[in-house]
């Protein structure tokens, strides 16, 4: 799906852009448009016949985002919770000049389930996508700064994009463009990097912290926003801090009458157990490593998580194990391994164990085979058709159609 965004190849795209410095692509460079991602008909579907509620949509006009009440209500009989879309409402503030954002369309949009999940195994990153639909000659929302990279899809209508160098490079998720307001002013005085129309088939990648803003032209505009989130060193970082509550001398008070408002006490035992921290990570660095490595992969796993399995479907397939076809259900992380003369598929939130005559149909299976009781290597068919029949109900298999298709999303 990458390639979808980006008008070089990836490996240059990874060299000189990702994270460094934007990358404008024309359509001309593209694959293809994104008329298949999201068009102002499906827009209209989404708001008007699909239930959205917050916070999967807010309304912004000129820079501030407008009070709920003002585009959610009550659905009546039957689904009478207050925070639902009204169409009539937005309706009322879109011809006013406001922005609609949908937002967590990865979530909602069975063709941008599958385009972030694509993302996702490009990038290896977490992804997002919302949408925003601004009314000709408007804009949404000041110049700012993402704390995420993001790619910028235009699907219809133009706008007007002016990018900015960052103010603050490389912000955390913990570091808003709020913070810098006075300096992005200033900033935005300047000549801008990238002062362009996107068209309709055109992308930009902008990485995290670079300032832009956007305005739609003569007709109404429709962008979609790939967010990425980013693996930086501090989430590394973090992860081995979260190894050091395992660690007695680092939960210990503080004794009594330590005086966090004294400054030169504090810096003298932070100093102090700064060195104490480097001396454990020396002598503890294997065993602090794996517990790092294990707390990131399950960090990945639930800020991606795996495509959503159809129950019925599983259940349906698990009464029919012994002809069912089946393939690891896509994104979910996990590991194979043996212990005790079992094998053990460890998962983020908990593990499942089968005889160590499993482990050949286990581990091709976590590898991408695509079988059925009686190809799963290492078993015959009876113990074939326990194996897929467990494995369906615990969620980490799931049916491929004979027609080539499997439960993807």
């Amino acid at each position: 799906m990458l390639s979808r965004c980006i008008g070089i190849d990836p490996q240059t795209f990874a060299r000189e852009h990702w994270g460094r410095s934007p990358l404008l692509s024309r359509a001309t460079s593209l694959p293809r448009d994104f008329d298949d991602l999201l068009t102002a008909r499906t827009v209209d579907e989404l708001l008007a016949e699909r239930g959205v509620r917050a916070p999967f949509i807010r309304v912004a006009k000129e820079g501030d985002v407008l009070a709920r009440e003002s585009f959610l209500g009550s659905a009546g009989f039957g689904a009478e919770m207050p925070d639902q879309v009204d169409s009539a409402k937005v309706l009322h503030q879109f011809a006013s000049g406001a922005t609609i954002v949908l937002q967590g369309l990865h979530r909602l949009w069975p063709p941008l389930i599958a385009f972030a999940r694509g993302m996702v195994d490009d990038l290896s990153q977490p992804v997002q996508a919302n949408a925003y639909v601004t009314p000709p000659q408007s804009r949404g929302f000041d110049p700012h700064y993402d704390v995420h990279d993001v790619f910028v899809l235009q699907t219809a209508g133009s706008k007007q994009w002016k990018v900015y160098e960052p103010v603050y490079v490389d912000p955390l998720a913990s570091q808003p463009w709020t913070d810098h307001r006075d300096a992005i002013s200033r900033r935005v005085d300047e000549e801008p990097v990238i002062d362009t129309v996107l068209d309709p088939g055109d992308s930009l990648y902008l990485p995290r912290g670079w300032i832009h803003s956007a305005e739609a032209l003569g007709a109404l505009s429709i962008h979609l926003t790939i967010g990425v989130s980013s693996l930086t060193a501090m989430d590394v970082v973090s992860a081995v801090v979260d190894q050091l509550k395992g660690v007695e001398d680092f939960r210990v008070s503080l004794p009594l009458g330590a005086d966090a408002t004294d400054h030169s006490e504090m810096v003298a035992r932070t100093t102090k157990l700064i060195a104490e921290l480097t001396e454990t990570l020396r002598e503890r660095t294997a065993e602090l490593g794996e517990g790092a490595a294990s707390g990131l992969a399950r960090r990945f796993a639930d800020r991606t998580r795996p495509v959503a399995v159809r129950p019925l479907a599983s259940l349906e397939a698990a009464e029919h194990a012994g002809t069912a076809v089946v393939q690891w259900r896509h994104g979910l992380v996990a590991t194979v391994g043996r212990d005790d003369g079992r094998v053990v598929v460890r998962l983020p939130d908990r593990s499942i164990s089968l005889p160590e005559s499993c482990a050949d149909a286990v581990t091709e299976l976590h590898r991408g085979l695509i079988a059925d009781a009686g190809t799963l290597p290492g078993l015959d068919a009876a113990d074939g058709e326990v194996v897929i029949r467990r494995l369906l109900r615990e969620a980490v298999v799931v049916p491929v159609h004979l027609d080539g298709g499997s439960e993807r999303g």
